[in-house]
């Protein structure tokens, strides 16, 4: 068991790896070209664009996947493109809503017009990778994922290009280095719309236009996923709520410090999920008695807490190097609260380890749950803590928000115990 799923962790992490590492290298050019400032509002522009992003999320992978894998002959292939279309048409409305949502945002708070510039250019990502990623859902379905990874790998190496260009010939304004991640989703939108009407069979010539439309099957989709989409909108809000509350009550600078130790830290926690991919199919989804894989999936959880652990703390001694290397001297301030956010992490991975009890139990619901908790629980503390203690509130709302979810997720793991009966002679 351990020799099949060390190669598989392997390639995640690879893959992974340099998806990661590209994205320091341009998040250090954009903070070292824009300083803190402009690199303060265009992360701000960023995370309102994450949020609103989260909208088009409307009948994710989890739904079209499986009716793609079960679709039967002798009309498989017509049946997947009407599925495909289906599901483009939902995540496109829900991007356009996202968009407008974020543009009405944007109207009622007047922030500077470098963020208006940034998000316009930035939303156009909204409107893109999600509805065009119905393509690699379908890729998904077919066991045939390669494509999707050399796609993704040359849009941001696109993206890299455009921003080191950007960098290189001297260009200070958000505006630039955010249609260069404008591109990005254009490219990939563009390769994967391509691939697919090369591959797919004749069914899909006509495009959208030859698709036998279906109300009841749009309904359908878009009841199957609403679970799992509430879920995903409550985890951006919780995870993007304390930048909202920050741009409003600190300096441009003070938020680019903070802004600029959550971007290491995110970085570093999407090694939970990683890691938890690569460990759940064999220590969890396969085994079929609920007893031994609640037992797995505690084990999980701690061993992720301990990685998450050792690895805040490694970030936490490197610290000074750390943004030093990436951001430069003018993020100084950033160190103290890399440091905390660092050591505060390890909640993170504790819960990733055991959002796997849910997702083995197929109970969305309890996910819905807890990321509702833990956004009113974070926006309430924000809302009281961050106008009176700045970037250090919004540190100790990220670490309660963390702790939360660890909680709800220990609850859930306590209450799915097995229960022994007592046989009386």
């Amino acid at each position: 068991m351990r020799q099949r799923v060390a190669p598989n962790l392997a390639w995640i992490l690879l893959e992974r790896g340099m998806q990661v590492s590209i994205g320091i290298v341009v998040v250090a050019i954009l903070a070292r070209a824009l300083g803190p400032v402009g690199f303060a509002h265009f992360q701000y522009a960023q995370s309102l664009v994450l949020i609103a992003a989260s909208f088009a999320l409307v009948c994710g992978a989890e739904v079209v996947v499986p009716r793609l894998v079960t679709a039967s002959a002798p009309h498989a292939e017509a049946a997947r493109h009407a599925l495909l279309a289906h599901a483009f048409v939902l995540r496109f409305v829900g991007g356009v809503i996202g968009y407008l949502l974020m543009l009405g945002y944007l109207y009622a708070t007047s922030p500077d017009a470098e963020i208006w510039h940034a998000a316009l250019l930035l939303g156009i990502a909204i409107l893109l990778r999600e509805p065009f990623g119905v393509v690699s859902a379908w890729m998904q379905a077919r066991t045939h994922s390669r494509p999707g990874v050399l796609f993704n790998t040359a849009a941001l190496g696109t993206k890299a290009a455009l921003v080191g260009a950007l960098f290189l010939f001297g260009v200070r304004e958000v505006s630039g280095y955010a249609a260069a991640f404008a591109i990005e989703a254009v490219v990939l939108a563009a390769m994967q719309m391509l691939y697919f009407r090369l591959r797919m069979c004749e069914h899909c010539a006509g495009g959208l236009s030859g698709v036998d439309w279906q109300r009841s099957r749009l309904h359908e989709l878009l009841t199957s996923g609403a679970l799992f989409w509430a879920s995903f909108m409550l985890m951006m809000g919780a995870r993007r709520v304390d930048q909202l509350v920050l741009q409003q009550a600190v300096s441009a600078a003070d938020f680019g410090a903070y802004a600029a130790c959550m971007q290491v830290v995110d970085n570093f926690t999407i090694l939970a999920s990683v890691l938890a991919a690569g460990l759940a199919p064999a220590y969890v989804y396969s085994r079929g008695n609920l007893a031994e894989a609640r037992t797995n999936i505690g084990h999980v959880a701690l061993a992720l807490t301990t990685a998450g652990l050792v690895g805040g703390v490694v970030i936490a001694a490197c610290a000074p190097w750390i943004v030093h290397l990436l951001y430069g001297h003018a993020f100084a301030p950033t160190i103290a609260l890399l440091r905390a956010a660092a050591l505060l992490s390890a909640l993170v991975f504790a819960d990733v380890g055991l959002t796997l009890l849910a997702v083995r139990l197929r109970r969305p619901d309890w996910i819905a749950i807890k990321w509702l908790a833990v956004f009113v629980v974070t926006l309430l503390f924000d809302l009281v803590i961050v106008p009176r203690y700045g970037s250090w509130g919004a540190i100790a709302g990220y670490g309660l928000g963390n702790a939360v979810a660890t909680l709800v997720g220990v609850a859930l793991w306590w209450r799915c115990r097995p229960t022994t009966s007592v046989v009386t002679p």
